[in-house]
């Protein structure tokens, strides 16, 4: 088991549900994302997406798109996210996990960004634009190595698909709440709940839910019908309007811990 199979196996026997808090790499710069990852975990954060800033986005919503713009410009890319990560490796344990497209993954070579992923300490990979059908070969070397390369399920998934997925996913599946971007919504969809009961029904893997969630409440209300909750937008937000501050790592921090209450 990896850090993430260990990370559920542990909430389960608690009766937990993880809460998997989003930030883009490099928003504002690398050396805060250094400094507030540790904080994230100390407010109860249990897994990190770390979100590799790409210039053609297709699953984000504005909030991430201007934040990866933002991390672009400051010359972010992968390789110097792999080393961040392999620094933090000494600092703590918290399972983190790359969000990415492909592009990335593919200028390095699916191999070697597998190696030197595992080589720097990331538990899984997330990949919008890279799908299973598309996606064999990686995801066989990336599962061999220890990789966990984590799919996603959406409102339209049919029972196949969902089998599919499940059979062919690691770490955990990723449903997108909503037909839709990424970004805070004013309620959660209103099949949510029925959609989560059936894909339960069809795989054992953990599910978390992703895509729209913004507040305490709808983490809230999500209890008890997924395994973990996945805040990306609310979170770069929070950033965005403390760049400049010198309390930013902190008042992230404790927004994240109010979010997670």
């Amino acid at each position: 088991m990896n850090r993430i199979d260990k990370k559920f196996h542990q909430l389960k026997k608690e009766g937990k549900q993880a809460f998997i808090a989003f930030i883009t790499a490099g928003y504002p710069d690398l050396a805060t994302t250094a400094k507030l990852i540790p904080e994230l975990e100390r407010k109860g954060v249990d897994i990190i997406e770390l979100g590799v800033p790409f210039s053609d986005p297709m699953a984000d919503g504005p909030v991430i798109q201007a934040s990866s713009e933002y991390a672009l410009k400051k010359g972010t890319n992968l390789v110097k996210i792999l080393d961040l990560v392999k620094r933090l490796r000494k600092k703590t344990a918290l399972p983190i996990c790359l969000m990415t497209y492909y592009n990335p993954v593919f200028c390095l070579g699916d191999r070697h960004f597998v190696d030197k992923a595992i080589a720097s300490g990331v538990d899984g990979v997330i990949i919008p634009d890279f799908p299973p059908e598309e996606a064999a070969k990686f995801i066989r070397y990336a599962n061999r190595k220890g990789l966990a390369d984590i799919c996603f399920l959406a409102p339209t998934s049919s029972d196949s698909r969902i089998r599919k997925i499940s059979r062919i996913g690691r770490g955990f599946i990723y449903y997108v709440s909503l037909t839709g971007v990424t970004g805070g919504r004013k309620a959660l969809a209103a099949d949510l709940e029925k959609n989560l009961a059936k894909i339960k029904k069809l795989t054992a893997k953990p599910v978390c839910v992703g895509f729209g969630i913004s507040t305490p409440a709808q983490v809230r209300s999500l209890r008890g019908i997924c395994d973990g909750v996945i805040i990306g937008s609310a979170i770069v937000k929070k950033i965005g309007e403390n760049i400049g501050s010198r309390d930013l790592v902190k008042k992230v921090a404790e927004f994240v811990g109010k979010l997670n209450a």
